[in-house]
């Protein structure tokens, strides 16, 4: 019987070793796929980083600091006067620009011009709107200066200004187009058929844009859309309004002001999505608020403020509900974030950062004597160097991350 027993394991051995290994494979197999593993619960894994939610550049504070610096001065050749504000000896300047935008979720590194410009080699980026895109526009092209000293100013495909940064052989312009569509007096005529240049109207082509801005397509890799500032009774009073049309002929009924830009914008938007493909980078940036207090521009509205407003103070100032002098930005906003929904323009959200920075503006330093006695106080563009330096610290940084 011993010599029986010794012989049996013999053969099954080797199986019964085989089907035990088995056994402990798809049970160690069944354990992992219902265990969560360290990994899927790490903040870093791919799982988790698709419930992150996207970082927001344009919800945070301003946080004061002494040790930040502009990366430019007053003797930066693309400046307009009005806005040079070193130049024009504006009071607490070094003060205004010793604020940080401080997102909430995530960081928002200063521009390195240098790498900036690497990074947009052979590449050029446009500005098309009104003068806070112009505002906007030197900002850009000062700071990108410190990286390129040989940058050349440039006038070309309709614009308004710009520069060629000849190292790297990047371009960025700027084309005026208040509007966006295309605009021009049209003189009332009399009976005799002579205009009378002293009374007309303000056609409005809503689906032809600008000849400023109807030829770039094609020239540029990155465009910064806005309109906005000049949607008001100020520009064009109701004895010389805006009238729309279309296909040549007036839209009837006649839109009033704000239902035009609705139109317009429908068009233009139609326009830009067609005329620049998907590879072209949209940006469409939303309005920059105004600071007057006491009255409009025209009223004796000042801006003559120490230091940025507090977020409990925002909304006394901007929410259209109060029905404020300032509440212009956020009104238009939200008629432009209606009009871009299922495009694939990005919104540029530059306004909430701003609305704080009531004390950032040229104010009365405007470098002539007597700008403020004919235009008021500047309590709409900004001083440069200032708060648009933010703004292009954010837009380097979507430009930088889309692409790369």
């Amino acid at each position: 019987m011993r010599a029986m027993s010794a012989k049996l394991p013999s053969p099954l051995f080797p199986w019964l070793i085989f089907v035990t290994l088995a056994s402990l494979y798809f049970l160690s197999s069944f354990i992992s796929l219902n265990t969560p593993s360290s990994s899927s619960s790490s903040p870093t894994s791919h799982s988790q980083s698709l419930s992150i939610p996207h970082c927001d550049l344009s919800k945070g504070r301003w946080h004061f600091d002494p040790n930040r610096k502009p990366l430019y001065n007053d003797t930066c050749p693309f400046h307009r006067n009005a806005w040079n504000c070193i130049r024009n000896q504006r009071q607490n300047l070094t003060f205004i620009n010793s604020w940080s935008w401080v997102p909430r979720a995530c960081d928002l590194p200063r521009i390195d011009p240098l790498r900036f410009l690497s990074d947009m080699r052979n590449r050029n980026v446009g500005f098309v709107g009104d003068s806070l895109n112009e505002n906007f526009l030197v900002s850009f092209l000062c700071i990108l200066r410190v990286a390129d000293e040989g940058a050349k100013k440039w006038k070309k495909k309709g614009a308004w200004r710009g520069a060629y940064f000849p190292n790297f052989n990047v371009t960025v312009g700027y084309h005026r187009a208040v509007l966006l569509s295309k605009y021009q007096w049209q003189p009332k005529q009399s009976e005799a058929g002579v205009g009378d240049v002293s009374q007309g109207i303000y056609r409005v082509d809503v689906d032809v844009p600008s000849d400023d801005w109807s030829k770039i397509a094609g020239f540029y890799d990155v465009l910064v859309f806005n309109t906005g500032h000049w949607w008001n009774f100020d520009k064009f009073p109701k004895e010389k309004p805006l009238v729309f049309y279309k296909a040549g002929q007036p839209i009837v009924p006649p839109p009033a002001m704000l239902d035009g830009l609705k139109v317009v914008l429908d068009n233009m938007i139609a326009y830009i999505e067609k005329e620049f493909p998907g590879d072209t980078l949209k940006f469409w940036r939303l309005q920059s608020p105004r600071h007057f207090y006491g009255g409009d521009w025209n009223q004796n509205g000042s801006c003559l403020f120490n230091k940025p407003l507090e977020e409990d103070e925002l909304e006394l100032w901007f929410e259209p509900r109060n029905n404020g002098i300032n509440k212009e930005a956020r009104q238009l906003n939200a008629v432009i974030e209606e009009a871009l929904q299922g495009t694939d323009i990005r919104i540029l959200d530059l306004t909430h950062l701003s609305e704080f920075r009531a004390d950032a503006h040229p104010a009365i330093w405007l470098g002539r004597k007597d700008a403020v006695a004919i235009w008021g106080q500047d309590c709409m563009h900004w001083c440069l160097p200032g708060v648009p330096d933010t703004w292009v610290d954010i837009l380097s940084k979507l430009i930088h991350d889309s692409f790369k």
